[in-house]
């Protein structure tokens, strides 16, 4: 009997699932729903390229713990425009430790950007809300990644990191009603 009422319940919490699922795939994110992060390095140069890359390392580690805090992308836009300072010091800091004699400018701007991809997420081209980081003259090869809905501020693991712990309500009952 037990086993009967487990795979009913299973039955019932997937038709439940895949309502969801089917649901969210329906609805198409356009440009306007996503904040985009640009890193543009100084120049191409090897050393340009190099501190482009630990400074997005620090941005990121700086914003993924507020950014886990945002319900929609108007929260995250919001927080960021509280940060701007704070980030240009994160990201300035990082330059000052490796003697760079140029200083990084930090600005939300809505600007045309190519068809990108990132880990199988494709963006057409488009107007895309951004974060843009300025290092110097802003004449090299850029990182990109999307803040919101949040591609590369996931698995976060900082010095300030914590472990995500994934519960369901559902399997503890269902463990608890069968031992």
């Amino acid at each position: 009997m037990k086993k009967i009422f487990l795979t009913l319940i299973l039955i019932v919490l997937a038709l439940f699932v895949c309502g969801f699922v089917f649901k969210d795939n329906d609805a198409e994110l356009t440009n306007a729903d996503y904040l985009r992060i640009h890193i543009r390095a100084n120049s191409n140069s090897d050393v340009d390229q190099k501190i482009k890359y630990e400074i997005k390392d620090s941005i990121v580690e700086y914003l993924t713990p507020k950014v886990a805090d945002c319900l929609s992308k108007s929260d995250v836009v919001f927080m960021i425009n509280r940060e701007i300072k704070n980030l240009e010091n994160v990201a300035n800091k990082v330059l000052n430790d490796k003697n760079f004699d140029y200083t990084a400018k930090i600005k939300i701007n809505s600007e045309m950007f190519p068809t990108r991809t990132y880990e199988g997420w494709t963006l057409e081209s488009g107007i895309y809300d951004a974060l843009i980081v300025e290092l110097g003259t802003a004449e090299g090869n850029n990182w990109w990644c999307v803040i919101y809905p949040p591609l590369c501020f996931t698995n976060y693991t900082g010095k300030n990191a914590t472990s995500i712990v994934y519960k369901s309500k559902i399997l503890e009952i269902i463990k608890k009603f069968f031992g």
